[in-house]
């Protein structure tokens, strides 16, 4: 077949003929029953594809007087019930329920129950395929059954027609259609009594025209239904019986291979050597297997004209996703007739579905034929027209079909001669860096086979040291992200023993000429995310993964790996520690390994000792030597880890620690008298040792050394003389800060005096009057820090951080009003606002940083309202940009929201509202207010309505507080002269946004508020009556409105009228609005539908979305003509619901329309889809981006930012 069979597709609109399998015409010997049942029979050449029949062919028997007798006694029963169905009952006692219960419950063999059929089918044919007939049906979830006389005289589709009717209407569901271990069970039990049965008939009654050709030409009728219980079932059922025919033909085919050899083998003797009786008997055999296999072809071609065809792209997902699986099972099982382009054609095709189900079989379907190397030659075709789109699907939507097409992809990788370009492999390699670890994981094992092989195509023989410098190369040039733990999780589940060779890394970096400085960067980088991957043996931050907790084994494995980790490194890292001593990257990292170290090794092993006096010496070189704050901090945090008490070696780490703070203490001291008196010239070596000393503040206790006296008096030098040195003003607030924070712990763990808690009282109201002058100073640098410092101070000082000792009350610490106030400025003019973000592409790590920063900063001051350290109402400076920055802060504003919720719902509540009454005084005071202004608030509010939640019960009183509070503001009077206006009344506009959430109750008690509440004239303005229509008061309202019309004003009734005008017809009642909403939908008015129709997947047309209408002014004193009607108009769409809508169509031809005639379109239409009530699934995004981990929105960060103890000391 040619690559032009691809771009054509079948004519979807040709689905309206019922395929049957028509019987062939052979002759035969007129034989007694079981006589026919031989396997020795003569037929003509049966021809490989059939014709189809007529749709009206019935299936008739052979007049027998037995038979006709039992037909006369299976006559139907009023009880649908499958007990008391004469006629469903063979002749040894097996009926159609009894197979249906064996199948759906799996207690019995179904070996067992085929077996009593294939009795009950041998002794009356007829008899035991209504039986199987039957048992089709109530697999369907049809209460109805065919009788005797149905069977020999009805056509297919009259029968179809009839237990369409027959349907249950009180119930939607089917067997198929349910969900969980009861949908495995049913669709199990079905596929194996299908597969045991077809394997069953295989020898003799396959071949006996009556049977298989009956059933399949029943099960074409009904996968054509719209009934979608028959169109899965029998689908599925069909296409379970052409894999059973198919395994027969295999299996045919292969008895038929020996006979040919040794008919040919015997043939090509001399003629005096042949032995022709042999020969004879050579070619019936041959003759007859041709027969049957050609028979059984027949049948399977015909079958998949009439069935597949058409149910590959059924709009029921399941349909489709169960074609695409057996189409692969048949292309796999019989690659002799279906291994060409016009079978995997449909493959391809459907890899496009936009159900992820559908391209999910579709993909395992292509792994398992590209699985077989002797098909990869015949692939060829499929592979050039269809690779591209493969390829694009790894960015698939769902996570599973990504996974599989990565899989795919490595199978065409590797098997076949061309395979994947460089730039089709680009698409993959990001995937290492998802979030989603399976998808990494498949990621990564075609990066590592990637890798592999071109290490193997390079050498004969690849080794592990090649292995780390392509990985290392591949690295350095990943443009997607930086952050190596990533790449190393995602390669760890296929290459975690070659990324564990510690020897070989170790070995590299130790080299002389080995490799370059940025190589070196990386391979440190790769080694540490290894270290910690081994150690720690769970995901990186931001990527999660199904499983959660370790098994004993992979314990067992973690331990062995850090014990390995700690013989290997102890060693080597003082010696690494000096080779790298002078790149503060470098040195970084390597600081990073002890944290995973088995520490107790140090004092258990006597050897190790000296290691570890050499690891003390090289910290505190770094120390002295560098001054970036990723190393002093890294320094900082081993320190802090080696001091522990739970160590043996702790004493000789303290030690070793005070030293070096007595030393940087003591250069400090050298130039403090001349940094007060601003004489000296060497600022940077005070600024280096006093920073030095304020980030091991953060990991040890330095109040001993008293630096708080001298950093505050350095400070209001500083701070006097406008002399501001960056980092020098920043090291002394950390310096102070982290003193501050030691002596609160310190104090809750003694019993100090009333004069030493005045003291700390003082010196921290020092320190908090220092910060607030720095928040107005023009360096970004100092002005963040003492932001930063004092969020996290006043927490420490705050009632809520220690509750249990009253004796400690005097020294609690709240911020005057002008610090609160310089804090409320600070967070509109430097977190939200746009003025410090860099825009541009080269500097976008600076402005993520920014971000951060900016975060961190929020989330403190959050933390100050949550605490009690500011009231509740600073909160609306936050809340109030919720929308706003939603993409920045959405999360941090939200976590405040449901924390101040649990503080007081009521509180949170009015917290909201004040936050909208706040924007909406700043809108009235701007000169311009446009329609944008207003649609932000209600965005806004919007928003914080979601923030509710579903719990009704529980929103109740705080949302009935939110309404009290904006109608107080709505209604507020203000004077102008004599005259009296209401300027805020707009806001009622923007509060209904909550009235959705209440429930009826508070809705009646609101509007009975309003009332009282308005004037009489406010009735008729906009907002009022948008708000009054939001709380359901359109019919109490109706009489009030009338009432109190002005001149000129339009009554209800003629508004009304009047708009009804615009969309109907003149003169039409309210039942012809309801006709035209009918018509207006897919469902057709006509109800003389055919029962057999087309039902291929169908585009919905687009419908237009609900249209708002937003009102702008408060119109007081206008006289509006408009109906309350005219403002509903923009709230949500109605649901209408079908059976209405079908009773309110019916109304109308109720005259001309017979009862039961009406029960029975009544009926018909209820099991018939109804494209337009059926919402469609968004088409597939094959552009997609990556989605890399984030750790914005993750719990651990959350709970981080939100901790009440903001640092840990």
């Amino acid at each position: 077949m040619s690559s032009n069979d691809f771009d054509s597709f079948e004519d979807l609109t040709d689905l309206d003929e019922d395929y049957v399998v028509p019987a062939k015409t052979t002759k035969r010997k007129k034989q007694a029953l079981e006589q026919s049942l031989l396997p020795r029979r003569q037929r003509h050449k049966a021809a490989l594809s059939a014709t189809p029949g007529s749709p009206g062919t019935s299936i008739s028997s052979p007049p027998d007087a037995s038979q006709q007798q039992q037909s006369s006694q299976g006559t139907r029963h009023s009880s649908p019930g499958p007990r008391t169905r004469p006629g469903n009952r063979g002749a040894r006692g097996i009926s159609a329920d009894d197979i249906y219960k064996a199948v759906s419950s799996g207690k019995t063999a179904i070996v067992v129950v085929v077996d009593e059929w294939m009795d009950s089918y041998k002794q009356s044919r007829e008899t035991g395929l209504l039986v199987l007939i039957n048992f089709i049906v109530q697999s369907c979830g049809c209460k109805g059954e065919v009788s005797r006389d149905m069977l020999d005289s009805t056509p297919n589709a009259d029968i179809i027609a009839t237990l369409t009717k027959q349907f249950d209407m009180d119930s939607a569901t089917y067997p198929l259609s349910t969900t969980g271990p009861l949908l495995k069970k049913i669709k199990a039990g079905l596929c194996e009594f299908t597969r045991i049965l077809v394997r069953s008939c295989g020898s003799r009654i396959i071949y006996d025209e009556y049977l298989f050709p009956s059933v399949l030409s029943l099960l074409t009728g009904l996968t054509d239904s719209q009934v979608r219980a028959f169109r899965h079932t029998s689908t599925l059922l069909a296409i379970k019986i052409m894999s059973g025919m198919l395994e027969i033909a295999v299996t045919v085919s292969f008895q038929l291979h020996p006979i040919q050899r040794h008919y040919d083998k015997e043939n090509s003797k001399q003629t005096d050597e042949r032995d022709s009786g042999r020969l004879e008997d050579l070619q019936a055999g041959i003759r007859e297997l041709q027969e049957k296999k050609e028979e059984l072809l027949s049948m399977i071609n015909t079958a998949f004209r009439g069935i597949f065809v058409h149910r590959y792209r059924d709009k029921l997902m399941e349909i489709r996703a169960a074609c695409m699986e057996e189409l692969g099972v048949w292309i796999k099982m019989d690659p002799e007739n279906f291994l060409n382009d016009g079978y995997i054609k449909y493959l391809g095709w459907m890899i496009h579905d936009k159900q992820s189900l559908v391209r999910l079989k579709c993909v395992r379907s292509l792994q398992a034929l590209y699985q077989e190397e002797e098909f990869i030659g015949r692939l060829e075709l499929f592979t050039s027209r269809f690779k591209e789109r493969l390829v694009n699907m790894v960015m698939d939507v769902d996570p599973e079909v990504a996974v599989e097409t990565v899989k795919l992809l490595l199978l065409i990788h590797r098997g076949m001669e061309e395979g994947l370009s460089e730039k089709e492999c680009a698409h993959i390699y990001p995937l290492v860096y998802t979030s989603s670890r399976t998808l990494a994981s498949a990621g990564g094992l075609f990066l590592y086979k990637k890798l592999k092989s071109l290490i193997d195509s390079e050498k004969q023989r690849g080794n592990i040291v090649d292995f780390f410098q392509i990985l290392i190369s591949f690295h350095i040039q990943s443009e997607f992200h930086n952050h190596g733990t990533y790449l190393v999780d995602s390669l760890w589940d296929v290459a975690g023993s070659d990324l564990k060779d510690w020897e070989t890394m170790t070995t590299l970096l130790q080299q002389e000429a080995g490799l370059m400085d940025e190589e070196e960067g990386a391979l440190i980088e790769l080694m540490m995310c290894v270290i910690r991957q081994a150690a720690e043996a769970k995901p990186p931050v931001g990527r999660v993964s199904a499983k959660k907790a370790l098994n004993m084994k992979e314990k067992k494995t973690q331990e062995q790996d850090r014990r390995r980790i700690t013989t290997h490194f102890i060693p080597l890292l003082p010696q690494l520690l000096t080779k790298y001593s002078a790149d503060a990257a470098k040195v970084k990292l390597l600081l990073q390994a002890p944290l995973y170290f088995n520490l107790a090794m140090y004092s258990s092993v006597h050897w190790m000792n000296k290691h570890l006096d050499q690891l003390l010496s090289q910290i505190c070189e770094i120390v002295e030597k560098h001054t970036d704050t990723a190393v002093l901090e890294a320094c900082a945090q081993l320190f802090s880890v080696l001091c522990s008490d739970r160590y043996a070696f702790s004493s000789r780490a303290r030690l070793a620690f005070s030293q070096l703070v007595d030393s940087l203490t003591e250069c400090f001291s050298t130039y403090f008298n001349d940094l007060l008196q601003d004489t000296t010239d060497d600022v940077y070596s005070a600024a280096t040792a006093l920073k030095r000393i304020a980030v091991l503040s953060s990991a040890r206790d330095l109040t001993a050394w008293r630096m708080f006296d001298s950093c505050i008096h350095l400070l209001e030098s500083r701070m006097e003389s406008r002399d501001l040195d960056e980092e020098l003003i920043v090291s002394a607030l950390r310096c102070s800060a982290w003193h501050l924070m030691w002596t609160n712990k310190n104090v809750q763990h003694s019993a100090p005096t009333e004069e030493e808690l005045r003291c700390l009282r003082k010196e921290v109201g020092s320190f908090c009057d220092i910060c607030q002058g720095c928040l107005c100073v023009d360096q970004a640098e100092i002005r963040d820090e003492a932001f930063q410092l004092l969020c996290d101070l006043l927490c420490f000082y705050s009632s809520n951080h220690v509750r249990t000792d009253s004796t400690l009350q005097s020294w609690y610490y709240l911020p005057n009003d002008f610090l609160r106030t310089e804090m409320a400025n600070f967070l509109m003019d430097y977190i939200f606002s746009d003025s410090d973000i860099v825009a541009t592409e080269d500097e976008h790590e600076e402005e993520i940083a920014l971000l951060q920063k900016k975060r961190l900063q929020l989330a403190g001051y959050c933390r100050l309202v949550l605490v009690g350290v500011l009231d509740y109402e600073a909160a609306t400076d936050v809340f109030k940009h919720y929308h706003m920055y939603f993409r920045d802060f959405g999360d941090i504003i939200k976590e405040t929201i449901i924390k101040l919720r649990d503080v007081g719902h009521e509180t949170c509540a009015k917290i909201l509202c004040l936050s909208m009454q706040q924007l909406f005084s700043v809108m009235l005071m701007e000169e311009d207010v446009s329609r944008q202004d207003i649609s932000k608030i209600r965005d806004l509010a919007r928003m914080f309505a979601q923030s509710f939640g579903a719990d009704l019960t529980r929103a109740r009183k705080p949302l009935l507080a939110l309404h009290m509070d904006g109608l107080e503001f709505a209604f507020r009077v203000q004077q102008e002269g004599e005259e009296e206006s209401y300027p805020n009344v707009a806001f009622l506009e923007i509060l209904s946004e909550f009235s959705m959430k209440l429930p009826e109750q508070e809705q009646t008690q609101l509007s009975t508020f309003l009332k009282a509440r308005c004037p009489d004239a406010a009735l008729s303005w906009k907002a009022v009556k948008v708000y009054h229509c939001f709380l359901g008061g359109r019919a109490s309202a109706r009489p009030r409105l009338e009432s109190a019309g002005s001149v000129g004003a339009v009554p209800p009734q003629s508004a009304q009228a009047a708009k009804r005008r615009k969309t109907t017809a003149q003169g039409s009642s309210s039942s012809t609005v309801e006709s035209s909403w009918l018509e207006s939908s897919k469902l057709p008015s006509n109800l003389s539908t055919p029962v057999i129709t087309s039902t291929v997947q169908k585009h919905p047309a687009t419908q237009p979305g609900p249209r708002e209408d937003v009102i702008l002014e408060s119109d007081v004193g206008s006289n509006l003509t408009e109906s309350e009607d005219e403002f509903s108009s923009g709230s949500q769409m109605r649901k209408v619901n079908l059976s209405r809508r079908l009773h309110s169509s019916f109304g109308q031809q109720s005259s001309t329309l017979d009862p039961k005639e009406l029960n029975t379109h009544l009926t018909l239409l209820s099991l018939i889809e109804d494209d337009a009530a059926e919402q469609e699934v968004d088409e597939y995004e094959s552009d997609s981006s990556y989605t890399l981990p984030s750790t914005r929105h993750s719990t651990s960060v959350m709970d981080e930012l939100f901790d009440s103890s903001p640092v840990h000391i």
